[in-house]
């Protein structure tokens, strides 16, 4: 691990020039703090409040998702996180992101300028700037629903996809569900690939055929629905899978605007058991992801990264919801839509 005179000897500067470069001081120039800064991570620098035993100062950054009410799925998340690392007397500090901040300056540097031990990012995707660079950080930092391989510091946190997806075409086919369309999240997203690959699985398993024509991918919002359920209808489908609540608000809105009805015509699953699934018309059967254990296992992962524990997945268990969104398949007389 390099020192401070490493760190001067290699730029040809003076020591009180990097510390003042290393802890934000005023009296030097912009250019040779981040000079200073992108040195000191290249050659493996950590500071002693980064290293510290004590409290700990982390960050949780925020990129495509909504966490600052109960209604959103970051919310729990951001909580479940908070009330763990409140017990250790962990300092959190929650940062939205976007691809400007993130081009403007590297994931090291930004949490060795700020003196940051670890991180927890929500919202990536993989082709996002920091992400690629966490091949090669040796910042602990923990993922949620995104993947880093063959690198000891970063983990991944998440909800078992292939349990949650296949108790749910379990339920349908027990219902009489054949022609099963689902409608997955956006595309460049590992979450959304898993689930893509555990449908197919699961209908394998279950002895059902899963149609190309009945599979699409949208967006993690009800608007995308529309562009899709139109094609699900035309092409027989009784029952949709969609990969999440939202999804599934937009696709129950947009079968009764076709003049169908859920359930009795369309059976509608959808995944997370936001706030609003049990208050949609009619209440939402569903996938659990529980977001406050998935917070709490990502400070536990966290803790253990920074401890050197070295450990690549911690997954949660699914849980079936059952409400009123799903009924027995009932067949349709397509010439009348």
């Amino acid at each position: 691990m390099a020192t401070i005179k490493e760190i001067a000897n290699k730029l040809g500067i003076a020591v009180s020039t990097v510390s003042k470069g290393l802890n934000g001081a005023s009296d030097i120039s912009a250019e040779m703090r981040q000079l200073v800064l992108d040195t000191a991570v290249e050659m493996g620098y950590a500071s002693k409040k980064m290293k510290a035993t004590g409290t700990r100062k982390v960050c949780i950054f925020i990129e495509n998702m909504d966490y600052e009410n109960i209604e959103q799925f970051g919310y729990e998340i951001v909580v479940g996180f908070k009330l763990s690392a409140a017990r250790r007397h962990w300092d959190v500090t929650v940062v939205p992101t976007n691809l400007n901040m993130q081009t403007a300056e590297k994931f090291d540097t930004y949490m060795l300028k700020n003196g940051y031990s670890g991180a927890f990012l929500l919202g990536f995707t993989l082709h996002d700037d920091w992400v690629w660079q966490l091949t090669k950080t040796t910042v602990p930092t923990v993922l949620l629903d995104n993947y880093i391989e063959r690198n000891n510091h970063v983990g991944y946190v998440g909800t078992d996809n292939s349990e949650g997806i296949d108790l749910a075409v379990d339920h349908l086919n027990n219902l009489g569900h054949k022609n099963i369309a689902f409608l997955n999240g956006s595309k460049n997203s590992m979450v959304s690939e898993q689930r893509y690959q555990s449908f197919i699985s699961s209908m394998t398993k279950h002895g059902l055929t899963a149609d190309e024509n009945l599979i699409e991918y949208g967006y993690y919002v009800p608007d995308c629905a529309k562009d899709h359920v139109p094609g699900f209808i035309r092409n027989g489908a009784t029952a949709i899978m969609c990969a999440s609540d939202l999804i599934a608000s937009g696709v129950i809105t947009e079968v009764v605007k076709h003049g169908l009805r859920v359930p009795e015509d369309v059976s509608v699953i959808g995944f997370d058991d936001l706030p609003i699934a049990a208050s949609l018309t009619p209440p939402l059967t569903t996938i659990r992801q529980d977001r406050t254990d998935l917070g709490k296992s990502a400070f536990l992962l966290l803790d253990g990264l920074i401890h050197n524990v070295t450990i690549s997945k911690l997954l949660l268990r699914a849980k079936f919801i059952q409400r009123e969104s799903t009924a027995p398949c009932k067949s349709r007389d397509l010439s009348d839509l």
